[in-house]
């Protein structure tokens, strides 16, 4: 029986990985969840599965989920802000923690279960993105297993699986495309796409935020800067190929000229159930892949013109330091304005190569580093707004 940590259970990954937990209740268990501020679907799960420790994030709402929580189990621990998620990352009767917080403040609470020796089953895929480095160097003095639960890269890790590093020649992270990459939207028309049209993912059912960025293939650039380190393998050895049909999650050739690829339906519940269970595969009740009924796979180079953010996300991973910070928060920020209406689907990248113009680079910077840097783009994209709206700063 493991004791799982749900960091974020609210989102759509967290809830997935409850099915799982439901599924499996001879070998899971609930330590601790967290959310954000959705306090009724959070009591929901704090009454489905009763954890013996919950988290809100939002500090304000500490009394109202005390109170609601006094009333399915008084035993039941509160714990608020970053401090709470801290708190039950690094709880002694833990032994895995899903880490599936949406952005950077994923990061100290992803620490905080590092030092304490917890099995990372990581979905945030930010927390690499900003400090890889420093992240993997704790992972190993720690001797603590950091286990990816993005479908790409738990396919990587299956691949790679049993063979040699020094014998790979290359990682190939497959991307969906997202919801317009038909040719048919050129650039002209997805300057005028709307926010609603980028959230009609084809293929996978994730939260807002993950969705917008694959529409601009910024999530897959930051899979690949999340690859980097989780797999020590240079920027010039990781590729992406677009594959519509989403059924190769990822693929891994070697020096010898084999691909080694892992295949499956898109279904998130299976990279969840194989970090949890790992090095077990578990027996399960999913839809099995039937090649015969798809027919056949496509692929397809990825179009830069039309997508530059992936561009961005290679050329911050290789100016390294705090530029990958830089990517992800002004990323972050203007999705969220984006996703309010407020700006275009080309602003996005336009105002990432901006800001990635403008940064002088700071190599292996500290945690508080990173964080002031993070906290200091997302005021400039905020300040932004307001110029933009005549508002005198």
């Amino acid at each position: 029986m493991k004791n799982i940590v749900i960091l974020g259970s609210t989102g759509s990954i967290g809830t997935q990985a409850l099915d799982v937990i439901r599924a499996h209740p001879d070998r899971f268990r609930v330590a601790a969840l967290s959310c954000n501020r959705g306090i009724e679907a959070f009591m929901a799960q704090i009454e489905a599965f009763r954890p013996r420790h919950v988290a809100v994030a939002d500090e304000a709402l500490y009394r109202e989920l005390k109170e609601k929580t006094a009333l399915v189990d008084s035993a039941i621990t509160v714990h608020a802000g970053l401090a709470g998620l801290q708190e039950i990352a690094a709880l002694e009767s833990a032994d895995t923690v899903l880490v599936s917080i949406v952005g950077n403040a994923a990061l100290l609470p992803t620490l905080s279960a590092i030092r304490a020796g917890k099995r990372i089953a990581l979905a945030s895929k930010e927390v690499l993105v900003t400090s890889g480095e420093r992240i993997m160097k704790e992972a190993a003095y720690y001797g603590v297993e950091l286990l990816p639960v993005d479908s790409e890269h738990s396919a990587l890790f299956q691949a790679l699986e049993g063979n040699r590093r020094q014998t790979v020649e290359k990682l190939i992270l497959t991307a969906s495309g997202g919801p317009f990459r038909s040719p048919e939207w050129h650039r002209d028309r997805l300057k005028k796409v709307t926010f609603q049209e980028a959230l009609k993912h084809p293929n996978w059912s994730m939260g807002s935020k993950i969705t917008i960025d694959s529409s601009t293939l910024m999530n897959k650039g930051l899979e690949v800067i999340e690859a980097r380190w989780l797999f020590d393998i240079p920027y010039e050895h990781i590729d992406v190929l677009v594959h519509k049909e989403s059924i190769i999650h990822s693929m891994v050739q070697y020096h010898d000229s084999s691909v080694i690829a892992q295949l499956g339906l898109p279904d998130m519940k299976l990279p969840i159930l194989y970090a949890f269970g790992y090095p077990e595969r578990i027996l399960s009740d999913f839809e099995r892949l039937d090649l015969s009924r798809i027919g056949q796979l496509s692929f397809s180079a990825p179009d830069h013109e039309r997508f530059p953010c992936l561009n961005l996300a290679y050329r911050a991973g290789r100016m390294g330091g705090s530029a990958t910070t830089v990517l992800n928060a002004a990323n972050e920020a203007l999705v969220a304005r984006f996703l309010n209406g407020e700006i275009g689907f080309y602003d996005i990248s336009d105002r990432i190569e901006s800001l990635l113009d403008q940064h002088t680079v700071i190599q292996n910077p500290d945690y508080d580093t990173i964080m002031e840097i993070d906290a200091d783009t997302r005021r400039q994209i905020f300040k932004d707004k307001h110029t933009r709206q005549g508002v005198s700063l």
